[in-house]
């Protein structure tokens, strides 16, 4: 035991007064090994009893990333003390580390604070359903770096923060979901227009989904080249694209069936077209014997 423990205390880094021993580094192995997995067990069972308790989504990730810096800081800390290591023996290193993060990591750093912004300010959440250019989607977490976003097709994206806040964001359900769309067809010229209008409405209030509140409302919008022009506009709660387009199709559905039944004819394009001159038809037509008339 005397030769381990000789062993154990032979200095194997020096620098200035400071010597570390054999015995201290597998001593703060063992602490950050311990630290580290106490600081991850304790933010899951945070985020476990804040989710019991109902927290918001986006607080629970806000503590949760805070904490797990605050931890990681603490047993950094914590190692350089068990090294006996003054802090100031880092200033060089740190100093060498700030230039270099100032020429080669601007882009990290950026998106690191932009996105303790966004879980601090809250423009966007988990959850919101984002338009950001032609991509569309929900947003299902918000970490560090990036944010994942979860489009309408399946696919996963991961955004940088920076560009979240960097660049125009549609976010539909900012302070709620509730959405408006619209819905327009055309009917031939000579259709009962006060018709029209009432079987739009029996349409819209015969759907589960679409609100009473704010009321609907049907627009004669225009008298067009081949048709009338209606407008139906209508709200509903909606979180996803996909539940606007399945709300507008059964509708569509239903606006037709009741057209049909009333004998309403949707228009299509039509035409005149005028000739100016004379149209001459010839017709030539073959006899068995190969000659013509």
């Amino acid at each position: 035991m005397e030769q381990l423990n000789r062993i154990l205390q032979v200095p194997l880094i020096v620098f200035g007064e400071v010597s570390i021993s054999l015995a201290q580094i597998l001593t703060v192995l063992a602490f950050v090994v311990f630290g580290v997995m106490l600081v991850m067990w304790s933010g899951s069972f945070l985020r476990r009893r804040l989710s019991k308790r109902g927290v918001d989504v986006n607080v629970i990730q806000l503590v949760s990333r805070a904490w797990l810096i605050l931890g990681m800081v603490i047993v950094a800390i914590s190692t350089l003390d068990l090294l006996s290591v003054p802090l100031a023996a880092f200033a060089f290193v740190s100093g060498a580390v700030a230039i270099g993060f100032g020429f080669g990591a601007q882009n990290i750093i950026n998106n690191f604070i932009s996105g303790w912004i966004l879980m601090w300010e809250r423009p966007i959440k988990i959850g919101d359903f984002l338009e950001l250019g032609e991509v569309r989607g929900t947003v299902e977490s918000i970490n560090t770096r990036s944010t994942r976003i979860r489009r309408v097709d399946g696919v996963h994206l991961l955004i940088p923060n920076s560009q979240l806040l960097e660049t125009t964001v549609t976010n539909w359900t900012l302070e709620d979901d509730l959405v408006r769309t619209s819905i327009r067809v055309g009917v031939a010229y000579g259709s009962d227009v006060r018709q029209v209008e009432k079987l739009l409405y029996q349409a819209a209030n015969e759907h589960p989904d679409v609100l009473e509140t704010p009321a609907k409302l049907v627009l004669f919008d225009n008298f067009g080249d081949s048709s009338l022009e209606f407008e139906l506009n209508l709200w509903i709660h909606s979180t996803a694209e996909r539940g606007l387009r399945m709300i507008r199709s059964d509708l569509r559905f239903r606006i037709d069936e009741l057209f049909r039944e009333q004998g309403i004819v949707i228009s299509f394009p039509q035409r005149d077209v005028h000739l100016d001159g004379q149209l001459r038809l010839v017709r030539e037509a073959r006899t068995s014997g190969g000659q013509s008339d």
